[in-house]
């Protein structure tokens, strides 16, 4: 099993009158996760870490996340966002089934301007969607996209401006995601930490549900209580 790589993603929003549109970016198809539409991330650098740093302490590795985060925005979309106004809301662990895994912070960030710039390298397109319209086009087969893609979607597709966003995850503990697997017949249900069925991995265990099933014909679906 691969050690985590730590990484950082940014979930970059404008407000518009439709709500609010999320910056979706796709990535090269020869590379890692190649072909799926994605938010701005990578992996942390050592220049991300903060000068003054003596140890790999965790307060140095967030301060790092938010750093690449912000560079990682810049890099592969040309967006200029504040690593200080951005807002942590969650952390994902690659599952250990993966050949190469991840440990990424997971930020949201405002941003005014929505011009885009991509180099054609490691992103190939990119598009301005509303949270429903990239879920529908995901779920018509029109995208591809990861498990922590499609559940920072889904929520927010709740909320209608970036203020209502940050006052709900501001409200709330971020929380740590390392999913456990369980292959089906009809596809995959992948569980969270506080789901009943985390430990044994039984999808009918009683109890109280944080999962996503991954079906291969009927589409995704996430259930958390």
């Amino acid at each position: 099993m691969s050690e985590p790589i730590p990484s950082a993603t940014v979930v970059t929003l404008r407000e518009t009158e439709k709500g609010i549109e999320i910056l979706m970016l796709r990535k090269n198809s020869k590379i890692a996760y190649g072909g799926m539409w994605v938010f701005p991330g990578g992996k942390i650098d050592e220049a991300d870490y903060p000068i003054s740093r003596v140890s790999n302490n965790d307060k140095d590795i967030f301060s790092a996340a938010r750093t690449a985060a912000a560079r990682e925005a810049k890099e592969e979309a040309n967006i200029d966002i504040e690593s200080d106004a951005l807002h942590f809301f969650a952390h994902w662990t690659t599952p250990n089934v993966r050949p190469k895994r991840f440990s990424t912070w997971f930020f949201i960030g405002k941003v005014e301007s929505a011009e885009v710039a991509i180099d054609g390298g490691e992103i190939h397109d990119y598009a301005w969607r509303t949270p429903t319209d990239m879920l529908e086009a995901h779920r018509d087969g029109e995208v591809e996209m990861m498990p922590p893609t499609y559940i920072t979607l889904t929520r927010l597709k709740e909320f209608n401006n970036y203020n209502s966003v940050v006052d709900a995850f501001s409200n709330e503990e971020p929380f740590y995601f390392a999913p456990r697997i369980t292959v089906l017949e009809t596809g995959m249900c992948h569980f969270y930490g506080d789901d009943a069925g985390y430990e044994t991995k039984d999808v009918d265990q009683a109890g109280k549900r944080h999962r996503l099933w991954a079906n291969k014909t009927d589409g995704w679906r996430y259930e958390r209580d």
